[in-house]
């Protein structure tokens, strides 16, 4: 049986909280606290994160011990982008990608998708129907065989989706329209976010999320 349960969330810095607070103890901000429904699946139903638990024991060990590897990075077309990531984008890591309304983030990363001839790149849009994002496409001139679209805000089917298509990118415009039906509230909401973004960790690929 799935477990329900309330929180509090401060809507200026996302800290939660069991109970309500005028003040933000995180950010300082005064009645920002908007109580919200959390409901948790059933830890032995939750078939998509028990399929990467993790079962590893730690235990202290001394820093000289650890043994560092190259790390796979994918380099994109724009020399750019690869310099702020540090050399590219590292195979199994979450970008996030914030800015002002209207600046250029969807063409930017619909424009590095194309781009990428030689892997497969999933577009998960849930702010653009298909045709418009045809469109720009089509401005762009840039053809790929490689580029596959799909207009879901569910993480559920765009889970689904991820599991047939196996992208080796995942491009998702935006995290703030996405959300979980193990959460009732709208999305954009501090709560859908916060539980949203982490579960696309469990697929164990690159993604590029795009915050509005």
């Amino acid at each position: 049986m799935a477990k329900v349960k309330t929180a509090f969330f401060c809507q200026n810095c996302g800290y939660e909280s069991v109970k309500w607070l005028g003040q933000c103890p995180s950010c300082g901000q005064w009645n920002t606290f908007v109580e919200e429904l959390i409901q948790k699946e059933d830890p032995k139903n939750n078939g998509w994160k028990n399929l990467h638990a993790d079962k590893r024991t730690n235990k202290t060990i001394s820093l000289n011990e650890i043994k560092t590897t190259e790390e796979n990075r994918m380099i994109s077309p724009d020399i750019e982008l690869n310099r702020v990531l540090g050399g590219g984008i590292v195979s199994g890591s979450i970008v996030l990608i914030a800015g002002e309304p209207g600046i250029g983030k969807s063409t930017l990363f619909l424009q590095i998708g194309l781009t990428l001839k030689n892997i497969k790149v999933l577009y998960v849009s849930g702010e653009e129907s298909e045709q418009q994002i045809k469109m720009r496409a089509e401005r762009l001139n840039l053809p790929s065989e490689n580029f596959y679209l799909l207009t879901e805000t569910s993480t559920q089917i765009i889970f689904q989706e991820i599991k047939k298509l196996n992208p080796d990118l995942v491009i998702v415009d935006s995290i703030q329209t996405i959300q979980t039906p193990f959460i009732d509230s709208s999305p954009g909401s501090v709560s859908q976010i916060k539980e949203s973004a982490p579960n696309f960790n469990d697929l164990q690929r690159i993604q590029i999320q795009q915050c509005s």
